[in-house]
């Protein structure tokens, strides 16, 4: 049987179901008489947890201001684009506090529309 390197064992294990994958590390640990419980669980319970969230889609969405970057003078006005009634000021308080929530409960259209208007005037920004 010919050896197969790491990075041909993850591609072989990247094709597995959950189960198939389960099986495996039973054979595993049968044949080499070790035991990965504790671990085997928490990728377990990590992949039930993964696997809710993507069924049920969120519809609102949070835009975070990360950091303002470089061109914080141009984030400063796409914030007082985005935020109306936002004053020069108020804006820029909003950029110098970041991490801060710039557009709260927004759907997942305009958030991203949001998120492409800061990144392009170099922010860094995330939505949650």
């Amino acid at each position: 049987m010919a050896k197969l390197s790491t990075d041909e064992l993850l591609e072989a294990f990247k094709d597995l179901t959950l189960i198939e994958l389960s099986e495996f590390v039973k054979k595993f640990e049968e044949t080499f008489d070790v035991t990965a419980a504790a671990p085997v669980a928490v990728a377990a319970a990590g992949g039930a947890a993964a696997a809710a969230p993507a069924e049920e889609e969120k519809d609102e969405f949070n835009v975070v201001l990360d950091a303002a970057g470089d061109k914080k003078i141009q984030v400063i006005k796409v914030v007082r684009e985005l935020v109306s009634g936002l004053g020069l000021k108020e804006a820029k308080d909003l950029v110098e506090a970041a991490p801060k929530s710039v557009l709260e409960g927004v759907d997942k259209a305009a958030a991203e529309a949001a998120k492409t208007k800061l990144e392009e005037a170099g922010a860094k920004v995330s939505l949650s």
